[in-house]
């Protein structure tokens, strides 16, 4: 089963620029992954007018346009789906899926902290919390804390925990 791990944090703390420098970092050693973002809106990745709009608006329940340089795929959903839903119905062929928010959910989770932006912090050790991505005061015991500018040991904690 492909594992999932979390990157979650507060607005603004820097998921989405860790997300980027690990996806780098990890394909630079040679892995695939997969990444997931939830956004608790809606959302629109087709454009008014193109094909793939129209024949979404027309009724089809999915909608796929596909190159030689990607696929994009758009369907109907019923419920906001769970990482594993989303792994199981989508995602084949990568070594680790990277999500970035998913807070809630029950798979690992890197929590991105700025002590700078005072706030509280999303998880405890209790939530699977992994590790910790930056310079929290007192980080719950035995939850290792990484530099959150430098992603090889980050990478280097995910590999041997995840990617044997």
């Amino acid at each position: 089963m492909i594992p999932i791990i979390s990157i979650v944090g507060k607005s603004d703390s820097g998921k989405t620029t860790l997300l980027e420098k690990l996806v780098r970092e990890l394909k630079s050693r040679g892995f695939r992954v997969g990444t997931i973002k939830h956004d608790a809106h809606s959302f629109e990745i087709d454009h008014e007018g193109k094909d793939s709009w129209r024949h979404k608006k027309a009724g089809a329940s999915i909608s796929i346009i596909s190159s030689a340089e990607k696929i994009g795929v758009v369907m109907d959903s019923d419920h906001d789906h769970t990482l594993s839903e989303i792994r199981e119905k989508l995602i084949k062929d990568v070594d680790v899926i990277l999500s970035e928010g998913y807070k809630r959910e029950i798979h690992p989770k890197i929590e991105v902290y700025r002590r700078e932006k005072r706030q509280e912090m999303l998880c405890g050790a209790d939530d699977n919390l992994l590790a910790i991505a930056g310079n929290p005061e007192t980080p719950p015991a035995g939850v290792p804390v990484f530099d959150l500018d430098d992603p090889v040991p980050i990478c280097d904690f995910i590999q041997s925990r995840f990617l044997r």
